[in-house]
């Protein structure tokens, strides 16, 4: 009907730009998530199987990756917040 808006989705239209940005964060938190994931499935083997030491030198390797897929996360999340609809 003339005169009647249609109701916004809550979908916003990303660039080119953007979309690519979007894209390689996604890529950076799923790359990261998976060596997360097998440093921690290290780390939990290395509790039964190596000396104190080894297992320490896991979880220091573990506790940097986390902290990498942490990062990346937080880096995703702002850019959702930057382009999200207002």
């Amino acid at each position: 009907m003339p005169g009647i808006k249609p109701q916004e989705s809550g979908l916003k239209v990303l660039t080119r730009r953007a979309v690519a940005e979007l894209g390689a964060l996604q890529a950076s938190v799923h790359e990261l998530g998976t060596h997360r994931n097998a440093a921690l499935r290290l780390f939990i083997a290395s509790r039964n199987a190596t000396t104190a030491l080894a297992q320490r030198e896991f979880w220091l390797e573990f506790s940097w990756i986390d902290q990498e897929y942490r990062a990346a996360v937080r880096r995703l999340a702002q850019f959702c917040s930057q382009h999200r609809v207002r």
